[in-house]
């Protein structure tokens, strides 16, 4: 064990779970009508809880067991069976590489929120989230970081896909399950209000960032120049999406506002996720000013031409985001065009066809989507008993 390692993975650990809790529910809270913020806090916070308890029993040992198929992990480590505080992963104690896979478990769920606020059924959310964790999320960590199919040695030959922090295994991921699930829900009935609290959703982004620099910095399982070199890059590619989100949004519209920019951060730290291990600052530059033009567009087409209610843009962001750091991986020749595009293509279907079944399975046992005048009154008084203002909008 090296207790430099440790004591770094310990406090990247603290920073990914602060970024879903509060960072990621700030961010979504701020976003929805005031009489629905209580219910985005309500669905980060029990999936939160949710996914850790099913990490602990199950889903770390499907993402990281010793399973041989390279499909999954296999049942060995249920309910961490043989992991001992001597135990170790790397240069670290095995507990603490499992504490800190759980925060990625727990961040990924969370992040499909922003496709169905304000309209889903509370029990449907978590028993979809659940399974969907357990069936999808799990066996892609095994494919690609649990030294499964994908990765070095798999079906791409010696050298596999790179994915540094999760552009494929969370962005990709979840970016196609929120478009899924927005499809099938349809759109809101009421979308013309503007975001209650934007300065909520900008607390959210910054926190978001801050502990970015755990997601990525994190990723590279011990504290050297590489992790400073991913918390440099990430920071980098963070800024100048903000800037150059900002500025495609003044030239189109004649403003720049505080949600534009903090998007853009998001859209910067999800692009440069999977290359962050693997690129140096100016490249990390690059991603970050397409990153804001691209992924500012992709909302554009997805919102208003393609007319999908992902209601706080999950795919556009994230989804795209993802998918575009991980091809600029082999556009900038640190990985294999085959690798991370067949990944890409792979996951992407594999995803797919699971969120699917398990929206039309999760469906026959809970109904999907409130009725209309819960969803009129808003979640948080209806669902959950509470508002967050004595005067709603």
């Amino acid at each position: 064990m090296n207790a430099a390692d440790s004591a770094w993975i310990m406090t990247a650990t603290a920073l990914v779970l602060f970024m879903t809790l509060p960072g990621l529910a700030l961010f979504y809270g701020g976003l929805v009508r005031s009489r629905n913020v209580l219910s985005v806090f309500m669905h980060c916070y029990a999936i939160a809880c949710l996914m850790s308890v099913l990490w602990f029993f199950v889903g770390y040992s499907i993402a990281f067991g010793p399973g041989e198929s390279g499909l999954w992990g296999g049942l060995a480590k249920v309910g961490l069976a043989g992991v001992t505080a001597e135990s170790l992963s790397g240069t670290l104690p095995e507990i603490l590489f499992f504490a800190f896979q759980m925060t990625f478990a727990i961040i990924t769920p969370a992040l499909i929120v922003g496709a169905y606020v304000e309209r889903i059924g509370f029990g449907f959310m978590l028993l979809f989230s659940a399974l969907w964790m357990l069936i999808c999320y799990a066996p892609v960590v095994h494919w690609v970081w649990g030294g499964g199919m994908l990765a070095d040695g798999g079906i791409f030959g010696e050298t596999g896909v790179k994915d540094f922090a999760g552009g494929i295994v969370v962005h990709e991921t979840a970016g196609l399950a929120a478009l899924i699930l927005a499809v099938v829900l349809g759109p809101r009935k009421h979308q013309t209000t503007p975001p209650h609290n934007p300065g909520m959703v900008m607390i959210g982004a910054a926190m978001l960032w801050v502990g970015w620099f755990g997601f990525n910095g994190g990723s590279q399982l011990a504290a050297d120049g590489g992790a400073a070199m991913a918390i440099t890059v990430t920071h980098i590619s963070a800024a100048t999406a903000s800037l150059s989100w900002a500025l495609w949004e003044r030239i189109k519209f004649g403003k720049a506002s505080l949600v534009g920019i903090v998007t853009g951060t998001i859209a910067g730290l999800a692009s440069i996720t999977p290359a962050s291990g693997f690129v140096g600052p100016w490249a990390a530059l690059l991603i970050g000013a397409v990153a804001g033009v691209l992924c500012q567009e992709a909302v554009v087409l997805i919102r208003n031409r393609v007319k999908i209610d992902d209601t706080l843009d999950v795919f556009a962001v994230h989804g795209v985001g993802g998918i575009f750091g991980t091809i600029m991986i082999a556009a900038l020749g640190a990985g294999s065009w085959a690798a991370q595009l067949g990944s890409l293509a792979i996951v992407g279907v594999f995803t797919t066809v699971v969120t699917v079944v398990l929206i039309y399975v999760c469906k026959a046992i809970l109904p999907i989507r409130v009725d209309l005048e819960t969803e009129t009154n808003g979640l948080d008084l209806s669902v959950h008993g509470e508002r967050a203002y004595d005067i709603t909008s």
